[in-house]
């Protein structure tokens, strides 16, 4: 027996019973390698509002992430590679619109994996799409068709990544938690050999457990693929995967409202997958809860910061239950097979660096462990109350003849461990929370724009980009222009419009205008209040959308799919011309301008009663924004 570290690990909500006693051993062998614990940016644009806040907020944000020591010291970073199409809360821009079209500087994943290699120079990172650009799938909805064209993209992404930002990509998936191809595999491994990205290995499939049983019998889609990822295992495992011997993952899981039952939920995972399913590392959807909170999904991060405009966050209480494995126990360590489950309830793991350091990680009940520890970390999570302590550094254990005790209450965690470089990062409470701003305008006169997207513009079918309107001599040089021109190979459910959303969704009663330059000659565009849903629901909002096409038309809907019809009429719209749109909403009634004067009246809107502002385009299409004003009562 030799001298370790001692982490425990407790989780919520088990009765305590009487002593036990537990031996952990390293005499008996080790068991797996660990390699982590992750959080998963995309799936979709779930970061989509860290980029806009004040850059001294925002490196205090991605400090809690990803420093070492500091809060949730996170191993690894998994993101999305952007498909142009909706992914959950978003669509993600790709890195090639079409197949003639690189630009490896769109979207915010390239700054978020340098910020977490700054802090943390051996994070693990992890590519994955969810969706593809609609050249991928040559006019079908499936990207295996065509295998080398979908490998090359997926590879010259790896390659960018390096060439542009001196990011070496770790791991690579196929298509989030979709069909597999043995097919596609076997031609992506090949592709990242021959690019000389031999290092580069194959997670497969983000989904269920089915991929292990082809492995079985198919040698060469064995060897492609490195490591098993499985999504929302459940902590459980098939003896399928066992057999294969590979690296088992559970590459998505958690996504849970990050209260403190979250918190709760995401210890038990983190110390379950391994003991049920002798999965070496977990990831969690998602890294931030960084978007709209009305969206899907809302708040199921690790921590939150939906506020640019105020500078508000919140280090939510998972960062402190993430800081009591990430900080004690690194990749590379190694579980002792003395893991199990205690007599009356709960589970414990032990792991070892193999030089004299050991993090044992316990569920609640009253313990005794030969052992040798010193430094003793504490959380406590108090439903009752709200008072909860996270991640304090508390008196060291004392050990008497090799022996310590320790009274466990419920809804704790605890880390013992001879590692002394623990520690509860802390910076000055940010601002206080405060609604999107009543009286908004974007003019998207940026020259050289950081990132881009214009700030809080979150789009949710098509990608709405900065753009340098070279034939514009006039006020209309700099706009904001919607790209995709094709039907992407979607993951959800897209719209067949294109659309990206804005503000604060209780609104009710306001004014939007924007100036609008269709391009097409089929085309038209629309200035919309109230959208009352995005995401995965896209397809379905309802709302107020005012529109007017290139045929010199206009309509005003109370669906984004067009269908609702409240008015229209002729609008004197032309292609290639600048209009200007406001829209006013104002209890059950709507008003319409063009140009400064009424086109339409009192169109009568029942339902939603409020939601977000938006722009879009009537199909995949070119068009261009500008000079977009809110004024909300």
């Amino acid at each position: 027996m030799i001298a370790h570290s001692l982490g425990l690990f407790l989780l919520p909500c088990i009765c305590l019973c009487a002593a036990e006693y537990y031996l952990v051993d390293d005499r008996i062998g080790l068991g797996r390698r660990f390699d982590g614990i992750g959080g998963l940016s995309g799936g979709g644009a779930t970061s989509r509002l860290l980029i806009n806040y004040n850059e001294s907020y925002r490196s205090q944000i991605l400090d809690y992430l990803f420093k070492p020591n500091f809060g949730a010291s996170l191993h690894i970073l998994k993101v999305e590679i952007g498909g142009d199409a909706q992914t959950t809360d978003g669509t993600e821009p790709s890195h090639m619109h079409n197949e003639n079209d690189e630009n490896y500087f769109r979207g915010y994943e390239w700054w978020l994996m340098k910020e977490a290699k700054k802090r943390n120079p051996d994070i693990i990172l992890i590519g994955l799409p969810w969706a593809f650009p609609g050249w991928v799938g040559q006019g079908s909805n499936w990207p295996y068709t065509f295998p080398n064209i979908t490998a090359n993209y997926v590879v010259s992404w790896v390659i960018g990544a390096k060439q542009h930002h001196g990011l070496d990509i770790n791991y690579i998936g196929i298509w989030n938690e979709k069909d597999y191809n043995v097919k596609y595999i076997t031609v992506l491994r090949d592709t990242l050999d021959r690019a000389g990205l031999t290092g580069v290995g194959i997670i497969a499939a983000d989904g269920n457990w089915d991929i292990s049983k082809a492995m079985l019998g198919d040698s060469y889609l064995n060897d492609a693929v490195e490591v098993i990822g499985v999504h929302y295992p459940g902590t459980m495992t098939i003896k399928e995967a066992m057999i294969t011997g590979k690296v088992l993952w559970s590459s998505e899981d958690y996504s849970t409202f990050n209260n403190n039952i979250g918190a709760g939920c995401w210890a038990r995972i983190l110390n379950q997958n391994y003991v049920n399913g002798r999965m070496t590392s977990t990831i969690s959807w998602n890294l931030i809860a960084s978007y709209y909170e009305d969206l899907s999904f809302g708040r199921d991060g690790l921590m939150t910061a939906e506020e640019p405009w105020s500078g508000n966050y919140v280090v939510e209480s998972p960062i402190w239950i993430t800081a009591h494995t990430t900080q004690f126990a690194q990749p590379g360590w190694t579980y002792l097979q003395t893991v199990g489950h205690l007599k009356h309830g709960g589970s414990y793991v032990a792991l070892t660096d193999g030089n004299g350091n050991l993090t044992i990680i316990i569920e609640t009940m009253v313990v005794r462990f030969y052992l040798f520890v010193l430094q003793q970390w504490y959380s406590k999570l108090n439903f009752m109350n709200k008072k909860d302590t996270l991640f304090q550094n508390i008196t060291p254990i004392k050990v008497s003849n090799g022996y310590f005790t320790l009274q466990l209450d419920v809804d704790e965690v605890y880390t013992i461990t001879t590692v002394t470089s623990g520690h509860k990062g802390l910076y000055p409470d940010p601002p206080e929370a405060a609604p999107f701003p009543k009286k908004y305008f974007d003019d998207f006169n940026v020259s050289n724009p950081p990132f881009s997207e214009a700030p809080c513009f979150a789009d949710q079918t098509g990608v709405f980009e900065y753009f340098r309107n070279l034939t514009d001599p006039g006020p209309h040089v700099y706009t904001l222009r919607q790209v995709v021109t094709q039907r992407p190979v979607t993951w959800a459910y897209d719209a067949d419009q294109t659309i990206t959303v804005i503000g604060d969704h209780t609104w009710q009663n306001l004014s939007v205008s924007c100036d609008v330059y269709i391009e097409n000659e089929n085309g038209g565009v629309f200035l919309a209040a109230r959208v009352d849903q995005g995401g995965e629901s896209v397809k379905s909002a309802m709302g107020v959308f005012y529109w007017v096409f290139a045929n010199g038309t206009y309509k005003v809907t109370n669906d984004l799919g067009g269908e609702k019809v409240l008015a229209e009429g002729l609008s004197g719209t032309r292609v290639g011309i600048w209009h200007t749109l406001t829209l006013t909403v104002k209890g059950y009634f709507a008003f319409g301008m063009l140009n400064g004067y009424p086109l339409w009246k009192n169109a009568v809107v029942l339902q939603p009663l409020n939601g977000w502002a938006a722009i879009g385009t009537n199909s995949f299409e070119y068009a261009q924004f500008d000079n977009f004003k809110v004024d909300a009562d």
